[in-house]
């Protein structure tokens, strides 16, 4: 009897995460980053959280599945970059998103090391890679963390369009009294799909990136 709850379980969360991908594919990676929430997506984001694997995944133990190299495929109420862009649109109309993605290391027993990357396309200015770097401090929970970025870096990886130049990456070093803490729950993991949600609910879906960032 067990053996066939278990089989019918990863059955519908299997079916559950075809779908997600497949409706998030659909919408394209503009409109899934770009503050436009989708109910049906949110739906099944909600419903794969009920039968979450890993509970804890914050946990020593369940880090192989969380660390390594995540792309972020939909973001319901768009990520900190594409929230500024959209509010200037209509200035910078032509600006595209090549990429964005999430790395995430071990740092110690309480720590994790992460950093957020956006790879953007300018018009005539060429590809631009924006990165925030920090940590996730892990609450007594092990789903919950607080997030903090003490530097920021931006590179300009083919200026003008050309693929055989770039400049030399920029960081810029977050003052420590300056350095806020945000809440962020991981409320699904498994082996190809990760979701978080923030402290205002905004929820994010990645998937497993085997593509090693630029």
């Amino acid at each position: 009897m067990q053996i066939k709850y278990m089989i019918e379980y990863d059955a519908t969360r299997f079916t559950l995460k075809a779908e997600l991908v497949e409706r998030i594919e659909k919408l394209g990676l503009h409109q899934s980053l770009f503050p436009n929430s989708n109910e049906s997506i949110d739906k099944l984001v909600r419903q794969l959280e009920t039968i979450n694997p890993i509970r804890q995944p914050l946990a020593s133990n369940y880090l192989p599945s969380l660390l390594g190299e995540w792309e972020l495929i939909y973001a319901s109420s768009g990520t900190v970059v594409t929230r500024q862009l959209a509010s200037i649109q209509d200035i910078w109309s032509g600006i595209k998103i090549k990429r964005v993605w999430q790395s995430l290391a071990d740092s110690n027993i309480t720590k994790i090391s992460a950093s957020n990357s956006a790879q953007l396309e300018i018009p005539i200015l060429g590809e631009w890679q924006l990165q925030a770097n920090g940590y996730w401090k892990k609450e007594a929970d092990e789903k919950t963390a607080k997030v903090s970025f003490h530097s920021f870096a931006i590179q300009v990886v083919k200026p003008f369009g050309l693929s055989n130049w770039s400049f030399p990456e920029l960081n810029i070093p977050v003052l420590e009294f300056l350095q806020k803490e945000a809440l962020w729950i991981t409320s699904y993991l498994d082996q190809q799909i990760r979701i978080g949600r923030g402290r205002t609910d905004n929820l994010f879906v990645f998937r497993r990136d085997v593509t090693p960032s630029t």
